[in-house]
């Protein structure tokens, strides 16, 4: 089979799986690594196989670039040491736990640790599917310990990888000198790329150039941190921080519109199209294995499994206390989440898509030339332990949430609607001035003033109706100075941002709506 055919195959699975996802009420993921598996089972794709080097370019970058982009910079920054430690020394003591485990099962040390470094760290795409159960500051916390844990996993992976075909050689000062040069290099790579594309970016006009550079922004930063032997990892998640930080102000709405657009479909279709290639590569990877084989991965998968989950227990609830230890400020006391939430964050250790993609990396053979050791068995294990992270945790997942009876946050809804009100008021006060700027007829500047004023009682009154705003008769001086209106209240809520009043989150929320209407105004003039 070739490859436009086997894309075309994989779209066809994607989309009925998407559907019937919706129908029964269960997550896509695990109808997609079924399909997959399913299609492992046509002749023609029985010798089809993903090149490794293409599963890490192809679906890694855009993936953490877009969740990056999507995050919060505010809470990050607040939450800053706990996602640290859980992104580095948690990331490491789950690679050893596992790599013990399996090497106590029979599996040599070097592909042991493959495995380790594979099944470390968590998602981001998954965890962020949480957001909508989660306090935002779990939620948060959760999605930026799975961007930058992906950095610490993928050196442990690289070195295990080189420990195993024999490029690489173990000892402690190699290893802190990996780890030091990875996260300094790719924080100064991702800045690097990221300045030029931001430069380039804000002097372009074109939307569709917006858009491709977007693309290239992230592959670019990862293939250069790649080509020097850096974290292109974090590469990505610094190149996706700066441009969402600094997009409101230098890219025009038409642009950022058309970019959010194609960015989410493109992320969500890689994301959806690598549960699906992993489920062909595990089928490959079962075919492999014999009958005593499929029974030990069997046995790794539940042990692996129970190793994830027991580590990442035992740190968080050890490491508020160690800390405490270190840091005894009333400050650092207040910040310590209860028991319950602990248990919450334990549970949502999902992993997914870059496991899946580190899995399918492992090169085929060694330097010498024979095949890498128990190849197909990481593959199985690894899409096994994915399988039960989307099985069974997930299920369970809403049920623990119940049970610790979270505190309800309504934070981003009061910041939403204090935002709005705001943008509202400034837009109004700007009006006159406004209005004399663009030489606006005195008619439609009432026009225009009756319309935010009735906005505006809706707002502080939470009047649903809102049917008649924005109903006034297209015309272009009209068009021109409301235009002017939505880039003050723009204008308004990135201040509010930059001051943190608002979000980030609340920020990307809000900017969407207005960057609709001024593209809505702009078709219509």
């Amino acid at each position: 089979m070739s490859s436009l055919e086997l894309t075309v195959a994989v779209g066809i699975v994607v989309l009925g799986c998407a559907s019937l996802a919706r129908r029964l009420g269960i997550a896509a993921p695990v109808l997609l690594l079924i399909a997959g598996i399913l299609l492992g089972f046509v002749p023609a794709l029985r010798t089809v196989h993903l090149p490794p080097e293409a599963v890490l370019l192809l679906f890694l970058p855009v993936l953490l670039y877009w969740e990056s982009f999507t995050s919060s910079v505010r809470e990050i920054r607040s939450n800053l040491r706990v996602i640290a430690l859980m992104s580095t020394i948690l990331v490491a003591l789950t690679a050893a736990g596992v790599a013990g485990a399996a090497h106590a099962l029979g599996l040599p040390s070097g592909p042991a640790w493959v495995l380790g470094a594979a099944v470390a760290p968590t998602d981001a795409t998954a965890v962020a599917v949480l957001g909508a159960i989660l306090p935002r500051r779990i939620a948060t916390t959760l999605k930026a310990e799975s961007l930058v844990n992906d950095g610490t996993a993928l050196v442990i992976y690289t070195l295990a990888v080189g420990v195993t075909i024999g490029a690489e050689h173990l000892s402690a000062a190699h290893l802190g000198g990996m780890f030091a040069l990875s996260y300094a290099g790719g924080v100064a790579i991702g800045a690097a790329v990221t300045f030029v594309s931001v430069r380039v970016r804000s002097r372009l006009t074109d939307a569709f150039q917006h858009n491709l550079l977007a693309l290239l922004t992230p592959l670019a930063a990862y293939l250069i941190a790649e080509a020097v032997e850096v974290s292109g990892v974090l590469a990505v998640v610094v190149s996706g921080l700066w441009v969402s930080r600094v997009s409101p102000r230098l890219f025009p709405a038409y642009a950022r519109q058309y970019v959010r657009t194609v960015m989410g479909f493109l992320t969500s279709l890689a994301n959806a199209a690598l549960f699906v290639l992993v489920g062909v590569e595990a089928q490959s990877a079962v075919r492999g294995l014999s009958s005593a084989g499929l029974a030990r991965g069997l046995l790794l998968v539940l042990a692996v499994s129970a190793v994830i989950v027991a580590v990442r227990f035992g740190w968080l609830f050890t490491s508020p206390y160690a800390i405490r230890v270190l840091d005894r400020r009333p400050q650092q006391r207040a910040r310590r989440l209860p028991a319950r939430p602990r248990v919450v964050m334990s549970a949502a250790g999902f992993r997914g898509a870059v496991s899946l993609a580190a899995a399918l990396a492992v090169p085929h053979t060694l330097t010498s030339g024979a095949a890498f050791p128990n190849r197909d068995l990481i593959i199985f294990v690894t899409a096994g332990v994915i399988a039960v992270t989307l099985l069974v945790q997930a299920p369970l997942l809403p049920r623990i949430v119940g049970w610790a009876h979270l505190p309800e946050d309504n934070r981003p809804t009061e910041e939403r609607h204090r935002a709005q009100i705001t943008a509202v008021e400034e837009a109004l006060a700007a009006l006159p001035g406004l209005a004399t700027a663009h030489d606006a007829d005195p008619e439609l500047t009432d026009r225009l003033r009756a319309e935010y004023e009735r906005r505006l009682r809706v707002l502080r009154s939470d009047d649903p109706d809102t049917s008649n705003w924005g109903a006034a008769d297209w015309d272009e001086n009209y068009a021109r100075l409301r235009r002017a209106l939505i880039e003050n209240k723009h204008a308004t809520v990135v201040r509010m941002r930059d001051e943190g009043e608002i979000d980030d989150e609340v920020l990307l929320d809000l900017q969407e709506g207005l960057d609709a209407e001024a593209v809505h105004l702009t078709r219509h003039t």
